[in-house]
């Protein structure tokens, strides 16, 4: 498919992002792909790039600050939420993405969540793929799955934790039994989810920061975070998915579409966390599948984007 990449600058810092398809079918719109982390990378979203081709609409994908191709500032006070919503609306105004479909990846869904909340101009729709409204819930629910986990993966888990040394290869390599589970369950996991966690294990200040040391092991600043009483709130279509498997679990998937008025919510079967991942075809064909019922009830040109 065609495409370009660039640059747009935000705070005195770059932020890289690249657009997939040119031409737009005639009452499409384009869709703009939030990553998740905080601190991963748009790698692991790549597949979606087929919305490009059986949708006939362009793909926007972006590394957030701090992430990827991004500049990568050494400014600690740039890792919070507000950073984030506000690097959205830049990209969108210089991309000139005036009518946009938003995809959010757990952390991207969270944002997506966060900057729906404002009542942006020109946001149809949300996809909200396997992210929580709440962070305290999120942990409950990883605390779960963890207690399933083979009694002496915990114990290793447990004793790092205890002892402050998560920074250790043994309690990532350790944690990997949870992902395999939970996050991607395609094996061997593919080359662009691969490049995401790479990043993370070589460059991840914004998740330390922000997320802590794993997935279930909620330490940073997010930790508190949660707008479980504010989905009311978001009044565009919604789509609210998660796979069978998915840390995100199906409670999870139930707070985010009860909170939002008509959300459709789907349980990806024999999916996790990347459902995207391990069953694109069938993935992008539910994304399709929303947002073409979205469009037809909304008028939409394809000058209009």
């Amino acid at each position: 498919m065609p495409e370009n990449e660039g640059f747009v600058p935000f705070r005195g810092h770059r932020t890289w992002y690249r657009v997939v398809g040119d031409d737009q079918s005639d009452g499409k719109l384009p869709v703009v792909l939030l990553h998740g982390g905080p601190g991963a990378t748009h790698d692991y979203l790549e597949p979606l790039e087929a919305l490009a081709e059986t949708g006939g609409r362009r793909v926007v994908f972006y590394d957030q600050i701090g992430c990827g191709k991004s500049d990568l500032p050494e400014d600690d006070s740039l890792w919070v939420v507000e950073t984030f919503v506000e690097e959205l609306d830049v990209i969108r105004g210089a991309l000139g993405l005036d009518r946009i479909h938003l995809f959010g990846s757990s952390w991207g869904g969270m944002l997506a969540m966060e900057y729906a909340l404002t009542q942006p101009r020109g946001l149809e729709s949300l996809i909200l793929a396997s992210s929580p409204a709440s962070i305290p819930q999120w942990v409950e629910e990883t605390g779960k799955l963890r207690a399933d986990l083979p009694p002496d993966v915990q114990a290793v888990l447990d004793r790092h934790e205890a002892a402050g040394t998560t920074d250790d290869p043994e309690y990532e390599e350790t944690a990997t039994e949870f992902y395999k589970r939970h996050v991607c369950r395609t094996e061997p996991w593919p080359d662009c989810v691969l490049r995401s966690f790479q990043f993370i294990a070589e460059h991840g200040v914004v998740y330390r920061t922000m997320n802590g040391p794993s997935e279930f092991h909620v330490t940073g600043n997010i930790r508190d975070w949660s707008v479980v009483e504010r989905l009311p709130e978001i009044r565009v279509p919604t789509l609210v998915v998660t796979g069978e498997h998915d840390e995100a679990t199906p409670a999870i998937n139930k707070t985010v579409a009860d909170g939002i008025s008509g959300a459709e919510s789907v349980i990806y079967p024999g999916a996790s966390h990347m459902a995207h991942v391990e069953d694109t075809e069938g993935y992008v064909r539910l994304l399709e599948e929303f947002l073409s019922r979205v469009e037809e009830r909304v008028p939409t040109s394809a000058q209009q984007s």
